[in-house]
């Protein structure tokens, strides 16, 4: 035993490699991406990834063979038994590319890399040998276990596949937003799809309200009662769950300002996808969703996105892919101050349906952009994911925001990992 506590020193040549980590900054700010311009009751979960590796290099010190003995010995001390299986290269560090334009660039994570031209791996053979009356300690070659193929190691991206949700206030404030947005809506399509030709998309419109129509015009759809033009009386008796059900996509539009007639939604679902004859007609009628209701965004998305609504048999199913991006754009002309809960659980419904990945959402808001103490949806926009926009309610034209803000897809696209 004092042999070998007098030789401990010689493990100086044993290394342990530090412990590298990968950490994911906080939600962006207005100017940018600091931490520190979150709230505090809005807690950004930081994620680490540990990799230890352990290396050894073995240094000759020419002092006779003696001790060239007393080192083999020592290195079996040292290292242990020699493991069976081999350790192979990490695949190279996931970056997602900084973002371009004038709204904050989005987060990105590093992780720790290691390559076959960096330290040999603990579990690489080598050892010494007592040979020769020579004054030093030979070592054998080190082992080129060589990198098995392991494919591009690099994120897929979105796979092509797109879900686009939108979110509808039907408050009556929206009426001075109404000409704006229908010159819009038509642009908002031809932008989908000229961006995203080769995608796979599928679109659907909410609104905030777990009612449908006209409330006057629903009990009573003569002319004498119903004072709503081209009121679709005749869907009144055919209403089902769905049309009543916070978060189900829309299908009629109905009521003040709305379109007032069947959109025309192929095989029964409530979101249409790029087989949908005359898609921009299609969006158009069902963006246009009236001006009677409420504007329970932060509570109607947290139902769009729920299991219980894209499961099997729910009003939204199959909208939310696993190996989709999501874009999730709210238009609104007040602050939500109806809905249920607050923006950090709301944030948690929308992450943990795309399986906990915050990367894989961009969001985009058409309200007020300095997020006033009272504006939860425009806290869940910018402090909890992040790849997003927001343009002011009052310009005069909306389609440039949307331009900025499909850009953002891009950006994720390459930084998403499907599930």
């Amino acid at each position: 035993m004092s042999a070998v506590l007098a030789a401990s020193p010689a493990c100086e040549g044993l290394h342990l490699t530090a412990r590298s980590r990968a950490s994911q900054p906080g939600a962006p700010s207005a100017s940018g991406f600091a931490a520190a311009d979150v709230p505090e009751d809005m807690s950004i979960d930081s994620r680490e990834a540990d990799r230890p590796r352990r290396v050894w290099r073995p240094r000759g010190n020419g002092r006779g063979a003696g001790l060239g003995l007393a080192a083999a010995a020592l290195v079996g001390a040292c290292e242990g038994p020699d493991p069976a299986a081999s350790s192979f290269a990490i695949p190279p560090a996931i970056t997602a590319p900084a973002s371009t334009g004038d709204a904050p660039e989005p987060s990105t994570t590093t992780a720790s890399t290691s390559t076959s031209s960096g330290p040999v791996p603990e579990d690489s053979s080598t050892s010494t040998t007592d040979e020769a009356s020579t004054s030093t300690t030979a070592v054998a070659p080190l082992q080129d276990l060589g990198v098995p193929d392991l494919g591009d190691p690099h994120p897929v991206g979105c796979k092509g596949k797109i879900d686009f949700l939108f979110v509808i206030s039907r408050l009556s404030y929206m009426e001075n937003l109404q000409a704006r947005l229908i010159e819009a809506f038509p642009y908002f399509m031809e932008t989908i799809e000229s961006k995203f030709s080769d995608f796979d998309y599928q679109i659907m419109v909410i609104d905030p309200d777990e009612t449908w129509g006209h409330p006057l015009c629903n009990a009573d759809c003569s002319p004498e009662s119903c004072s709503v033009p081209d009121y679709p009386c005749e869907a009144v008796a055919d209403l089902g769950v769905c049309d009543t059900t916070l978060g189900a996509g829309s299908v009629i539009p109905a009521g003040k300002g709305a379109s007032n007639h069947d959109c025309g939604l192929l095989n029964g679902r409530r979101y249409f996808t790029r087989e949908q004859p005359d898609p921009t007609g299609t969006f158009a009628c069902l963006a246009q969703i009236g001006l009677n209701g409420d504007d329970e965004l932060g509570e109607a998305v947290t139902a769009a996105v729920s299991p219980a609504l894209n499961g099997p048999g729910g009003c939204n199913e199959g909208f939310i892919r696993d190996d989709a991006l999501l874009m999730i754009t709210f238009i609104s002309n007040t602050a939500d101050t109806d809905s249920e809960g607050k923006p950090k659980l709301w944030a948690e419904a929308i992450t943990n349906a795309k399986h906990g990945d915050p990367n894989s959402v961009v969001m985009f808001s058409i309200q007020k952009p300095e997020c006033n103490p009272w504006d939860t949806v425009c806290d869940l926009v910018k402090y909890y994911f992040p790849y997003w926009y927001i343009i002011d309610n009052d310009e005069p034209d909306y389609r440039p925001g949307f331009d900025v803000a499909t850009d953002r897809i891009s950006e994720a696209c390459s930084a998403f990992i499907p599930q």
